[in-house]
């Protein structure tokens, strides 16, 4: 008899085998989910990634997916990140993070065109969504849609007045098509926004060079090489504006301290080559221009200067 009541007691204390399968499944899910935030959190962008991938393995979770997507990202396996995000939109067609991560994505893999549907399809769910008119029109730039890229981004600055980015777009779109004194207004309105900003100085630099207005874009530049003196774009842009003035040994000059500071500077030594071929030193120039192309071997400088057999020609109309 008492074998028996200790038989039934045993038995009812037994736990069903699937019901302990799925608690400890949903326990190492758990543990595998925040080690990998805890990992992300700290730079451990790797083993984040195997913690999520491994908890993916018990259970499809949206959350854990959208951490994983990041991952990837960080550590800059970006095919990857879009498998991750396209099968969060399958899972979620309407989730608006998720398409805009997307479209993000998309961008980083050179797939503007893509971009376009899933700014619309945001559009369609969140028409006031500034972000999804912005990330369109800066894909229907890239794609030749001039006109287009500014009409969103009007709509973009319609619903957000303070968006800086927005007005930098659109200036950009109108100096490329040569609208210069109506881009002016916009980086204008961009640099009041955020100060500190130096590429806005870089742009409005430009916008008054395309006007003519040289010394106003030489203080621009001058400005953005305040604010970081190791902007290399101010650099090239400062140095071959006073070029354009016909200050060629101020050029010169100019030239040789931004080489000083980084001799690793290819551009620099390509535009000093310029000035000095400007001032008859063939020897010189050639040297520059030799030493550009080695530092960077498929840069812009070694492919305007494949094929070229005369040394003018080279410098024809400036090398960038």
């Amino acid at each position: 008899m008492g074998n028996f009541f200790t038989s039934l007691f045993s038995s009812s204390k037994e736990a069903n085998p699937e019901e302990e399968k799925v608690k400890n499944d949903r326990k190492n899910f758990d543990i595998l989910k925040y080690d990998g935030i805890r990992a992300q959190k700290m730079g451990q962008v790797a083993y984040s990634i195997k913690c999520f991938t491994q908890a993916l393995n018990i259970e499809e979770d949206f959350e854990t997916m959208a951490s994983l997507a990041s991952a990837y990202t960080m550590a800059g396996e970006t095919e990857k990140a879009l498998e991750t995000l396209n099968r969060m939109v399958e899972l979620e067609p309407e989730h608006i993070n998720t398409l805009l991560n997307r479209a993000n994505i998309l961008f980083m893999l050179d797939k503007d065109a893509e971009v376009i549907p899933d700014c619309q399809r945001v559009i369609e769910l969140e028409e006031t969504n500034h972000a999804a008119w912005f990330l369109m029109a800066k894909a229907k730039r890239t794609t030749g849609d001039q006109f287009g890229a500014i009409a969103d981004l009007t709509k973009a600055i319609a619903l957000k007045d303070d968006f800086a980015d927005a007005y930098l777009l659109r200036a950009e779109v109108l100096l490329a098509m040569a609208q210069g004194k109506e881009a002016l207004p916009d980086v204008e309105k961009a640099i009041t926004l955020v100060p500190e900003e130096e590429t806005s100085y870089l742009l409005r630099g430009r916008i008054h060079e395309s006007l003519g207005e040289l010394d106003a874009a030489a203080d621009d530049y001058q400005q953005a090489l305040d604010l970081n003196p190791f902007n290399e774009d101010a650099c090239i842009l400062k140095g071959s504006l006073l070029i354009t003035k016909g200050l060629t040994d101020e050029a010169i000059a100019f030239f040789d301290d931004a080489i000083d500071i980084n001799p690793e500077f290819a551009k620099a030594y390509a535009e000093r080559g310029r000035a000095k071929n400007l001032k008859g030193d063939k020897e010189g120039a050639f040297e520059d221009l030799k030493k550009s192309v080695e530092l960077n071997p498929e840069g812009e400088v070694a492919k305007k200067i494949e094929g070229e057999h005369s040394f003018d020609n080279m410098y024809k109309g400036g090398i960038f």
